[in-house]
C-alpha cells in the first residue's frame, strides 16, 4: 500500500484552525468522520490520546505523526493537516508542528499499512520535502508530491567499499513512526559521512532488515537506537553506543561517530549492566532500567489481575442478587453453581499473577533464561515454602510473601541468571548450545529457589503487618492513605506516580476478594476517575474560557471519565500545567479521601462506573467521584485564562 492511496484528499486541511493538540485532534477527527473513514470520533479520540499518553508523537522539525489502530476506523486513511500558526504539541524538540500527518487505522488490518507508514516516516526526512509540503496549493498537490516521491527511483549511495561499516538497530516503543525516521536519519548522516551501515527496525511489522551474524561479525560498531527491549547477546564483544530512539533522530552524527571512536565501551551480554544505557549518566541510567523491568512485570500482570478480578468480582455479585442463607454467607461467591464456575475461571486468571508478574521482571532483566526462574520465584512468593521446618513438622502452615516478594524475586532471579551467564560465559564455546536448555534452567530454578527462602520469611513479616495495618484503618488513617493514592492518580495521569498507586491497589486485591474487596483500590478508582470528569464540569460551566474544541473535548472526557481512563485529562493538563494539575488533585484527593473515611470497597481493579455494582456502595461511591469532579472542574474553571 503506498502514502499516495492513504491521502485522501477531501480529507485534507490546509490551513488548520486550532493552536492546541486536542483541539487539533477534534478538528482533524471531524473531518475524517464527515467523510466517513471512522464510525465514532470519540472511540477514535480515546485511541489517539492513549498512545500519546506513552509518548508525544511530535517528531521534532515540525512534524507530529498522531496514530491509532481501533474499531472506529472503516477504511485505512491519513489525514494530513497543515497549520501556519503552529501548533503548541509538547514535540520531542519543544518547537511549534506546523505538519500533520493523522494515521486512521482499522483494527483488523494487516501489515501492508505498516510499511506505508515507514515509507512515510523516511519521505519526511528526505531535504527539501516538507518544504515542497508547506508550499502547496491544494490537496491535489500533496498527493502528486508523494506520488513523485514513490516513483522516483533513489541512487546508489557513493561510499567508498573499504569505508568504515556499521550496524544499528531501531525500535521505538509502538513501533510506527519513530522507529523508521531513526533509521532513515543514520542512513542519511552516514551517507554524508561516507560511512556503510545496515539498519535493523525492530517495528510493529515485525523485524526489518534483519542483521546476519556476519554483518555483524564485519561492523567496526553497533548503534542501538531503541526504547523497548531488543535482542542484545549477538553483539557481545562489539563497540557498541546504546541511546533512545529520539537520538537516533535528532542526533546522529553524534552517535555515528561515538560507535566508530575507539573509546567507544565493548558490550559483553553476560555482564548485569547490559541494560544501561551508554550516555555518560548510569545512575540515570539505572534507575530507567529498574522502572523499565518493573513495569514488564507489571504490564504483563495486569491483564491476569484484571480478568481474574472482574470474574471472581462476578461470582460474588451473582451469589448476592440470588441471594445466599444466613447459614451459608462463608460460601458466598461460589454458593450457585454458575457462581462457582465464575470464581473457579477468575481464580484460575488470578493464581498466575504473582508468577507472572516476577517471571517477566526477570525475563526483562535476563532475557528468556530468566523467564523460568522468575516464575518459580512468583510462585513460591504465592504459595509460600515451609522452609525452616522441613521434614519436621509438616502440618507447619507455608509462609508466601505476596506482591512484595513476588516483586523482589523477579529482580532476585534475574540477578542469578545473569551471574550464571556471566559464569558460564568461560566453559568452551562447544557448550554453548546446552548452557541454555540446561545450565541455565536448572540452575537458574535451584538458587532461585533456595534464595526465596530468605526472602518470604521477611516479606512475608511486612505483608502482614500491611494487612494488619490496612484492615485496621479506620477515622483519620484511611482518610489520610486513600486521599495519598487518590491524589498520585492524578499528578501525573498515568505516569510513573499514577502507576505506582495502582499497582498498589491492584496488589491489595487477592488478600480483600473473600472480604469484599478493597478499599484502596475504591479510592485509587475514585481518584484516577475525577480528571477527565472535571474537564467535562470545567467546560460545562465556564464555557467562555474554552474553545469550541475543547468544549468538544469535555463531552469526550465524561465516557473517559467514567471508563476510568485517566489520560483523556493529559492534554489539558499538558496545555496549563501549573493551574490544571493542582486543580486535578484536589478533587482526587477529596474523592479517595472520602472513600476512605466510609470504607467503600471494591473487588474489581478497573471498569470504573461499569463495574460499579462491585462496590460495597454504589450510590455513595458515585456522589464521591462527582464531588471530586465538581471540586476540580471548579478550581480548574477559575484559575484558567480566557
Amino acid at each position: 500500500m503506498k502514502i499516495s492511496e492513504l491521502l485522501i484528499p477531501e480529507v485534507m486541511i490546509l490551513d488548520l484552525q486550532a493552536t492546541t493538540k486536542e483541539a487539533v485532534f477534534n478538528e482533524m477527527i471531524d473531518r475524517l468522520s464527515k467523510a466517513g473513514r471512522i464510525t465514532d470520533k470519540q472511540t477514535f479520540l480515546s485511541g489517539i490520546l492513549a498512545r500519546e499518553a506513552q509518548t508525544t508523537t511530535g517528531l521534532g522539525d515540525g512534524i507530529a505523526m498522531p496514530h491509532a489502530k481501533n474499531e472506529a476506523v472503516k477504511l485505512p486513511t491519513i489525514v494530513f493537516g497543515r497549520s501556519t500558526k503552529g501548533v503548541d504539541y509538547q514535540a520531542m524538540d519543544g518547537q511549534p508542528v506546523h505538519l500533520l500527518f493523522m494515521i486512521a487505522v482499522p483494527a483488523n488490518a494487516n501489515n501492508t499499512h505498516l510499511e506505508a507508514l515507514a515509507s512515510l516516516s523516511r519521505y519526511l526526512l528526505q531535504d527539501g520535502f516538507t518544504d515542497k509540503l508547506k508550499q502547496a496549493q491544494t490537496p491535489n498537490d500533496i498527493v502528486a508530491l508523494f506520488t513523485a516521491q514513490e516513483e522516483a527511483v533513489t541512487p546508489a549511495h557513493q561510499v567508498a567499499a573499504d569505508a568504515p561499516y556499521l550496524v544499528a538497530v531501531t525500535a521505538c516503543t509502538t513501533g510506527i513512526a519513530h522507529t523508521y525516521m531513526a533509521e532513515e536519519s543514520l542512513k542519511k548522516q552516514a551517507e554524508k559521512l561516507g560511512i556503510q551501515i545496515k539498519v535493523e527496525t525492530n517495528g510493529a511489522g515485525g523485524v526489518g532488515n534483519r542483521l546476519t551474524d556476519e554483518e555483524i561479525a564485519r561492523s567496526q560498531g553497533v548503534i542501538i537506537a531503541a526504547d523497548k527491549k531488543v535482542e542484545m547477546t549477538r553483539f557481545d564483544g562489539k563497540p557498541l553506543i546504546n541511546r533512545p530512539v529520539a537520538d537516533g533522530i535528532r542526533k546522529p552524527e553524534e552517535l555515528i561517530k561515538s560507535a566508530l571512536d575507539d573509546s567507544a565501551p565493548i558490550y559483553h551480554s553476560q555482564e548485569p549492566n547490559e541494560n544501561y544505557r551508554t550516555d555518560g549518566n548510569q545512575a540515570k541510567s539505572i534507575g530507567k532500567a529498574f522502572y523499565r523491568h518493573l513495569m514488564s512485570g507489571v504490564s504483563s500482570m495486569l491483564p491476569f489481575v484484571i480478568g481474574g478480578g472482574i470474574a471472581i468480582a462476578l461470582a460474588f455479585l451473582i451469589d448476592q442478587s440470588l441471594g445466599v442463607p444466613q447459614s451459608a454467607l462463608a460460601q458466598l461467591g461460589s454458593y450457585h453453581p454458575i457462581a462457582a464456575l465464575f470464581k473457579q475461571i477468575g481464580g484460575a486468571a488470578f493464581n498466575f499473577m504473582l508468577p507472572v508478574l516476577a517471571g517477566y521482571i526477570a525475563y526483562s532483566i535476563a532475557e528468556k533464561p530468566g523467564l523460568v526462574a522468575g516464575f518459580v520465584a512468583g510462585a513460591l512468593s504465592a504459595n509460600g515454602y515451609n522452609f525452616y521446618n522441613v521434614g519436621l513438622d509438616p502440618n507447619h502452615a507455608p509462609i508466601p510473601s505476596g506482591f512484595l516478594g513476588a516483586l523482589v524475586g523477579g529482580f532476585l532471579a534475574g540477578g542469578i541468571v545473569l551471574l550464571l551467564k556471566k559464569i558460564f560465559q568461560k566453559l568452551p564455546k562447544s557448550l554453548d548450545g546446552i548452557k541454555s536448555i540446561l545450565f541455565y534452567p536448572v540452575f537458574g530454578v535451584l538458587l532461585t529457589g533456595f534464595a526465596m527462602l530468605f526472602v518470604n520469611i521477611p516479606m512475608s513479616a511486612i505483608n502482614t503487618g500491611l494487612d494488619s495495618f490496612l484492615s485496621g484503618l479506620n477515622g483519620t488513617n484511611a482518610v489520610l492513605l486513600g486521599a495519598i493514592l487518590g491524589g498520585m492518580m492524578a499528578i501525573d495521569m498515568g505516569g510513573p506516580i499514577n502507576k505506582a498507586a495502582y499497582v498498589f491497589g491492584t496488589s491489595t486485591l487477592a488478600a480483600t476478594v473473600s472480604t469484599g474487596g478493597s478499599t484502596i483500590m475504591a479510592a485509587v478508582m475514585a481518584g484516577g476517575m475525577v480528571p477527565p470528569l472535571a474537564i467535562f464540569v470545567a467546560t460545562l460551566l465556564f464555557k467562555h474560557k474554552f474553545s469550541q474544541q475543547d468544549r468538544q473535548a469535555g463531552l469526550t472526557n465524561i465516557v473517559m471519565g467514567l471508563s476510568f481512563i485517566t489520560e483523556g485529562a493529559i492534554p489539558f493538563a499538558a496545555a496549563d500545567p501549573a493551574r490544571a494539575i493542582p486543580s486535578f488533585m484536589a478533587g482526587s484527593i477529596l474523592s479517595g479521601g472520602l472513600v476512605g473515611l466510609t470504607g467503600i470497597k471494591l473487588l474489581a481493579p478497573h471498569g470504573g462506573v461499569f463495574v460499579i455494582a462491585l462496590t460495597s456502595s454504589p450510590i455513595l461511591y458515585i456522589i464521591f467521584i462527582a464531588a471530586g469532579a465538581v471540586v476540580s472542574g471548579l478550581i480548574y474553571g477559575t484559575l484558567k485564562k480566557v
